[in-house]
This record gives C-alpha cells, structure tokens and sequence, in this order.
C-alpha cells in the first residue's frame, strides 16, 4: 500500500509540486503507507535536489519530448497503471489550471472518489479533505469513505516543507506505446510574461473603481515593484479593461497568496469565493461601506488615485535598501 503524489512540471517542477508533496507526506506519516512520486516529462534529473526531505521514497520519471507539455491521453493513462501496479490508496496532486483537468481524469480511470480544490488533509482512519464551500461561506470537513481515493490541493495553501535532505531513488521508466490524438509542439505565452494568478505569492487586484482602462497601468506599475500577479474583478473583465484570464472570483480563478490587494473592488461574494482563503488581504477603497472592508485584514479608506501612487513609491524604496 502507498501514497502516491503526481509532480507537476512545465519545463521546472512546479511551486505547486512541492505543496502536493508536503501533503502526501503528512498523509504517509498518519497512515504509515510509503510515499511514491510519479513525474512525466524531461529534465527530472537536472531537478532532482528539489525534491530532498519531502519522504518520497521512490520517484517513477517517464521522460519523453512528446510529453513535455501536458496530455490528458499521455499522462492519465500512465498514472492510473502506476497507481494500480503500486497499490496506491490515496493519491495527491495539485489543483491548478492543469491538475484539475488531470486528476479528474485519472479519478475516472481509476474509478475512484476525488476531492478537488482541498485547502488541508489528514489521516484519520482515511482520507478527510477540507475545502470551502459555497462561495467559501463555510469550510466543509469530507470524509471519503472508500478507499482508493484521490484529492487536488488548491495551490498557495500548503506551505512545502523539507524535513532533513534524505533524496528519492529516482526510477527510470520506458515509455508505455501511448495513442496521442494531439500533440501540443509549442506554447505561445500572453505577451505580458506575467506571474501566473493562481501561483503567485502576491495578488494585486483592480475593480470597477479604478474607473477606465486607462488606469490598468497604475495598478500593473504597484504589481511589478511587488513582483505580483494582476488580478481582476469580474465588472473590468466585462468591460474589457483586462483579459478575462486575470479574473478572481466564484466565475475565475481562485487564488491564496501570502497577500491580496485589492484595489477599487466593492468585495462582492462572489469576488469573495475567489480570493477569501488568502493569508493577509487589504483594500483600498473610498467608500467607507464597501463589504471588503468586513473581510479584510487591513483596509485604506481614500482615493485609490491618491493612495496607490504613494504606495508603490514607498514599496520601491523598500526594495531599494
């Protein structure tokens, strides 16, 4: 019996990867079951000291150029014979962008119960995942009574944590023959080479107050001295102020950073499901009545054309010492 953790990568091992495994390893500890890991793609070698101190006993690489980029009829498949050979009872991956896609599929292969979007998991005589439900207005405690199962955690909400530098044997493995209907042969990235929303530590977002899309670059000029992700409410995604990708809410992304900004957002609930499980959240807002005010851990009551611009010349003095 194991535990069986699925290491995302594009290109690097992703943030998200490492949060899995510290999840996975909690989970090996309670449950005394071995801790395995599963990475397709390339380049496993070049990052294999990333993956010191997580438990992982043995890491199964199936590295093929075709496979760099993700394939739901290349990765599922591979997953669910190793999670079958291993006898894998619980299995963790990431719920990002890709890994929801992934797990779900690997969950219907398998024929086994899934929690997506998992904000914690223990051990408790089986598997039992904590995850906001709706609109994040109550935090639910599931229990998954059959077991194998399999859980996405949300990113940003485990913090990845080594203990000790004990390295994973890494176990080459042969390509099975796959059938891929399609190939992805490149990748066109947004022009903007920004963080991506759903992994950035610092999240700063713009609502309808920010007034036009002229002032999108006020709010950008605050993200990039803070190394942040641009985030939006859905109101300048509907307006075409930005693209909708950036939107954070109960219709967007959903995202958990150290810290969220929100900037000329009146914090409707369903602005709130998308951003209420960050760590520090503070907003900027002119009305004194706004319901981000009621949820936010630090709040600035004044024109955000006034207080924005202060702000990022104070924080690039900080980063300047």
């Amino acid at each position: 019996m194991s535990v069986l953790v699925l290491l995302e990568q594009r290109g690097d091992l992703k943030a998200c990867a490492l949060e899995a495994a510290t999840a996975a390893r909690s989970i090996a500890e309670a449950s005394g079951m071995e801790l395995n890991a599963v990475f397709i793609g390339r380049a496993l070698e070049s990052q294999a000291d990333l993956l010191k101190g997580y438990g992982i006993k043995k890491v199964f690489a199936y590295e093929n150029e075709k496979l760099t980029h993700y394939s739901n009829d290349g990765y599922a498949p591979i997953v669910r014979d190793l999670a079958q050979e291993l006898d894998a009872k619980v299995i963790i991956g990431s719920a990002s962008s890709i890994g929801k896609e992934f797990c779900a599929s690997v969950a219907a292969r398998l024929g086994i119960e899934l929690v997506q979007e998992a904000v914690a998991v223990e051990w408790d005589n089986g598997l039992v995942a904590q995850k906001p439900l709706y609109a994040c207005n109550i935090d639910a405690k599931i229990r998954v009574t059959s077991i194998p199962a399999m859980v996405s955690i949300r990113p940003n909400v485990v913090a990845a944590e080594q203990k000790g530098d004990d390295a994973p044997e890494i176990v080459n493995r042969e390509m099975p023959q796959l059938d891929l209907r399609t190939v992805i042969k490149d990748i066109t990235e947004q022009a903007a080479g920004t963080i991506e929303l759903t992994e950035a530590r610092i999240v700063v977002s713009a609502g309808r107050g920010i007034g036009s899309e002229e002032n999108v670059p006020l709010i950008q000029g605050l993200c990039d001295v803070l190394g942040a992700a641009l985030g939006a409410s859905r109101a300048i995604v509907d307006a075409g102020w930005v693209h909708p990708s950036l939107q954070v809410g109960q219709t967007g992304k959903v995202v958990g950073p150290d810290l969220y900004i929100a900037i000329g957002i009146s914090g409707a609930i369903q602005h709130q499901a998308g951003m209420r499980t960050s760590r520090t959240i503070v907003a900027i807002n002119k009305d004194s009545e706004a319901n981000i005010f009621k949820m936010c851990d630090y709040g600035i009551v004044g024109d955000l054309f006034e207080v924005v611009p202060i702000l990022t010349e104070e924080v690039k003095k900080i980063m300047a010492q």
